[in-house]
């Protein structure tokens, strides 16, 4: 049994539409022409629209088509005239093909039969759009976008830094897809959760009976990665003796299976990342500093999700993309949601923006969020509440704002900046990326908020999921 969605202004036509699909025991939501968008928004499980001919049926596909673009629509024609106007609008929107009304079964289960090979070869193009990628308009990322276009295409090895959670395999990640070596592996390994005595045998591989339990020979990640990347994450939490294995492999560009001592040439890039000081540890002595310095070629820092709330719209709408290329569902942000989640100084950075807007995409499936819906810790930092450790200067009584690191200043300007593209951003979100709408949010002038667009390079949201 499929869910069909029926628009049709005829109100006893649209009956016996939904009576025939009833007797074929698939499920009819009914809608007027003016509701056929709320309502494919609000049925997640619509998987065809049969738009009746009655002269607002052009404009009903353009507007499933803008609020549902990968919905596929078959037009209904009730007369002669209908079926000509209805081969004029196929390709108009997600328009397949027509149907004849009275509504027959053969006909319909052959569109039935065509709508969903449309909808499987939309999830299998999102499946593979739906890679993370480096995403952000703030000067930071954009920063951190150059600098990874500068230095992909060279063989140099990149150290990336930044806090749990804030994208390091993403931007790893698109290191090697701009790479000369985008078609060959990509290998990560997490040097921290791989016990110290396998972890040679992770990275190198081992013959068979090298120690007890190597029943069979076995390659390690820099083999499977030969002509690839390599990805080392938590390199800080290596240990010594592994680092100096692996300082060799680096410098001599070959390494041994454990238990074999054929060297294997190690035709790879390197790129590690670590959320560690790595120079405050070789001033203890937990890290080789010979080693830091083949690794730290060249460093990429990522800055934590609190230093850019003005991309946190943006990462929340490419998070509900993700999850809808998946097939997991969606949900809607209301306005007082979107400025608490920017408001949320984020501890966890953006794993754990992601790992929220998941959690409500469970709990409000394609309905629209509320400050209610979020998280009581969200909650409690929108109304100023001090959370442990937050120290809030303003002793609980102001909004939350980024951390600042006093000890260096700020510039006060380029702040300002980012609180504005912050709040113009969110603006945008709230109107559908209707401009005269948010420059009257915002109290500006339209022509004033299309300067500021303009001068700091914001692009519109795509279409909304605001009903």
């Amino acid at each position: 049994m499929f869910q069909v969605l029926v628009v049709d202004s005829d109100a006893e036509r649209r009956s016996h539409i939904e009576a025939v699909l009833r007797y074929l025991e698939h499920d009819a939501v009914a809608a007027d022409p003016s509701q056929a968008g709320a309502a494919a928004r609000s049925q997640g499980g619509v998987v065809l629209a049969l738009v009746a001919i009655d002269g607002t049926e052009a404009e009903v596909l353009w507007r499933l088509a803008d609020c549902c673009p990968e919905l596929p629509a078959f037009c209904l024609a009730p007369t002669a005239e209908a079926r000509r106007r209805g081969d004029e609008l196929q390709g108009q929107g997600s328009a397949l093909g027509v149907l004849d009304l009275p509504l027959r079964q053969g006909p319909f289960t052959a569109a039935l039969r065509q709508a969903l090979s449309h909808n499987a070869r939309i999830r299998e193009r999102g499946a593979r759009s739906c890679e993370p990628r480096l995403v952000g308009e703030s000067r930071p990322v954009q920063r951190v976008a150059r600098l990874v276009e500068q230095v992909a295409d060279t063989e140099a090895s990149v150290l990336i830094l930044g806090e749990s959670g804030t994208g390091k395999e993403v931007v790893a990640r698109s290191i090697h897809a701009r790479s000369s070596r985008q078609g060959r592996p990509f290998v990560p390994i997490n040097c921290g959760a791989i016990p110290e005595e396998l972890l040679e045998s992770e990275l190198f591989g081992h013959e068979k009976g090298a120690f007890t339990g190597a029943i069979s020979s076995r390659q390690g990640r820099f083999e499977m990665a030969q002509g690839g990347t390599v990805f080392l994450d938590e390199i800080g939490d290596m240990s010594l003796q592994m680092q100096v294995k692996l300082l060799r492999v680096l410098q001599e560009r070959t390494f041994e299976r454990v238990g074999a001592n054929k060297p294997i040439r190690a035709d790879v890039r390197v790129i590690a990342a670590t959320h560690r000081n790595l120079e405050s540890g070789i001033r203890e002595g937990s890290f080789r500093e010979d080693l830091f310095y083949r690794l730290n070629v060249f460093p990429i820092e990522i800055p934590p999700l609190r230093e850019r709330p003005g991309d946190i719209p943006v990462l929340i709408e490419e998070i509900i993309r993700r999850i809808e290329a998946e097939g997991r569902g969606s949900v809607r942000v209301s306005p007082g949601a979107m400025s608490a989640l920017s408001t949320y100084h984020w501890p966890g950075n953006v794993r754990e923006l992601a790992n929220v807007v998941e959690r409500l995409a469970i709990l409000c499936p394609y309905g629209e969020v509320g400050v209610e819906e979020l998280p009581a810790k969200i909650r409690e930092a929108v109304h100023g509440e001090p959370e442990p450790g937050a120290g809030d200067p303003a002793g609980g009584r102001g909004a939350a704002l980024p951390a600042v690191d006093w000890g260096e200043g700020i510039d006060l300007r380029a702040y300002l900046g980012e609180l504005e593209q912050g709040l113009i951003q969110q603006a945008l979100w709230v109107s559908d990326g209707v401009v005269g709408r948010a420059a009257r949010l915002l109290g500006l002038r339209r022509t004033t908020l299309v300067e500021k667009l303009r001068r700091y390079g914001i692009r519109r949201p795509s279409a909304s999921r605001n009903p």
